[in-house]
């Protein structure tokens, strides 16, 4: 056996030296020692000649350390740990229930979409690794990592609303793990651009509502109430918008681009046709070209109150 960092290991208190604390190893015999200093006993004293559980890792010297305290994680497993810090050259530290922190390397995390990083406070899945010269290291779980944790959402979970995490972030939605409760660990969901209010960062907590519960067992989601309710949230939304507006008009339409619509509402743009077509039909705005107009204060000509060349993500 190896005396290994991020472990949890059986081993025999050789002896006691004042004033830096016990010396342990694999039995009474000679071989490999660790260093369990007086602040790490956690507890009652250990005594010299018997076996104790200790948690291995590395102090600020580099210099591999026992400790009796309890780690939220070990070598190899996941677990799911607070972030406590950010170090904008290194990464997130993440508290792991010894009075250290493990690293998170800011590599794992696309440069260009600083938006979706963790914040202090968020909770992140995470396994635990080696870097090249033995120490602790996390990185992100993965599908994979998941596999043997999770389980199969029950249909019963159709449009229930749900609470869970946001475990990795793609350019059209963000994958996540769905709270299990009394179930287990969790199941896994997917949440679509589209269906989001806001953009979502990994390590978020949410609540969405379950829209499809697959035969695979995972599940669509989204943060967006049923569509009749969305229909009419959004549609005070648009219409609180266009009042805000110069001469109560905008230059969004029915006409206007998907992205465009996303990138301004957060909406898709069915969602947003949606809404329009409600506000048209009870006769509070009307469309002429590519603008939407406050009804009451159509103006007269296409280029009022503002010109077509205005810039719609303005």
């Amino acid at each position: 056996m190896n005396l290994t960092a991020g472990t949890l290991q059986q081993l025999w208190v050789r002896r006691e030296v004042s004033p830096h604390g016990w010396f342990l190893g694999y039995g009474a015999d000679e071989g490999p020692e660790v260093l369990l200093p007086y602040g790490e006993a956690a507890g009652d004293r250990p005594q010299v000649g018997t076996e104790i559980e200790a948690f291995l890792f590395h102090d600020d010297k580099e210099r591999l350390t026992a400790t009796l305290r309890k780690p939220l994680l070990v070598l190899g497993d996941m677990a799911k740990l607070k972030v406590a810090d950010f170090h904008p050259h290194f990464g997130f530290f993440l508290e792991m229930g010894i009075g250290r922190q493990l690293l998170l390397p800011l590599k794992q995390f696309p440069v260009e979409r600083r938006n979706v990083w963790p914040q202090t406070g968020d909770e992140l899945f995470v396994v635990m690794k080696h870097d090249k010269e033995g120490r602790m290291l996390a990185r992100l779980a993965k599908i994979d990592d998941f596999a043997p944790h999770i389980f199969r959402a029950p249909t019963s979970w159709l449009n229930e609303w749900k609470e869970g995490w946001v475990t990795d972030v793609y350019r059209d939605g963000v994958f996540t793990l769905v709270e299990g409760g009394v179930l287990g660990f969790g199941a896994l969901g997917y949440i679509h651009e589209g269906s989001m209010v806001h953009p979502l960062r990994i390590g978020q907590k949410f609540n969405a509502r379950v829209t499809q519960v697959r035969e695979d067992g995972r599940v669509s989601l989204s943060i967006r109430a049923a569509k009749e309710t969305g229909r009419l949230e959004d549609a005070d939304r648009i219409l609180a918008f266009i009042k805000e507006r110069p001469g109560g008009a905008m230059p969004y339409s029915d006409q206007t681009s998907a992205e465009d619509i996303q990138r301004r509402f957060q909406l898709s743009k069915s969602a947003f046709k949606r809404a329009l077509g409600k506000l048209m039909k009870e006769g509070l705005v009307t469309q002429k070209g590519n603008w939407t107009h406050l009804k009451a204060e159509q103006p007269e000509s296409d280029n009022e109150p503002g010109s077509r060349s205005e810039d719609p993500t303005h």
